[in-house]
């Protein structure tokens, strides 16, 4: 929480008289990271669920200098993945909480931040009920680049995180895309 105050800090120490400030929506997938959990289908196939993976939606607000050359985006989102079998569920959840800082120039924007991954779960069902697994709060880093359409972003990020799961570190480090709105 300090690094995003401090963030925060050198949005408003940017030469500049006055914020444009616009609630925002965010949304992506992401891919990558260690194997967490496997399932197994009656057909004999397998499928697996990785640390970085899952579908991402959230809010949070987006804070643009006078100048328009620097933002500050800052976001509430729930990752989620769910699969399913003939005899088991499971689905992997988190809570990212993401202070991102970008450098804007034309129809681009650049930056990174710090990612906080909150309440991290693993919930089983059926013959998967075993695995319903709690991994510890994480704080990792995010670079994002994306290409900007109006209020519309579009782009790729790149996660770097780790988990501590039964004492041993799980990576989350994968790559993504994004997609983000501004009213």
């Amino acid at each position: 929480m300090l690094a995003a105050a401090i963030i925060v800090l050198t949005l408003f120490s940017v030469p500049s008289y006055a914020l444009d400030v616009r609630p925002a929506i965010v949304a992506g997938y992401d891919a990558g990271g260690d194997k967490i959990v496997n399932i197994s289908y009656s057909s004999g196939k397998t499928d697996s669920i990785r640390a970085n993976e899952g579908l991402r939606i959230g809010g949070g607000v987006s804070l643009l200098n006078e100048a328009g050359n620097v933002e500050f985006l800052g976001t509430l989102s729930v990752k989620y993945l769910y699969l399913h079998a003939d005899n088991a569920n499971v689905t992997w959840i988190s809570l990212p909480l993401d202070a991102l800082l970008f450098y804007r120039r034309q129809s681009f924007r650049f930056g990174g931040g710090l990612t906080y991954a909150m309440n991290p779960q693993i919930l089983g069902s059926g013959a998967a009920a075993s695995v319903e697994t709690k991994l510890d709060n994480a704080l990792g880093a995010v670079l994002q680049g994306d290409y900007l359409v109006g209020p519309i972003s579009l782009g790729l990020r790149y996660t770097l995180l780790e988990y501590t799961l039964a004492g041993a570190p799980v990576k989350s480090n994968g790559l993504g895309i994004s997609f983000g709105f501004t009213f």
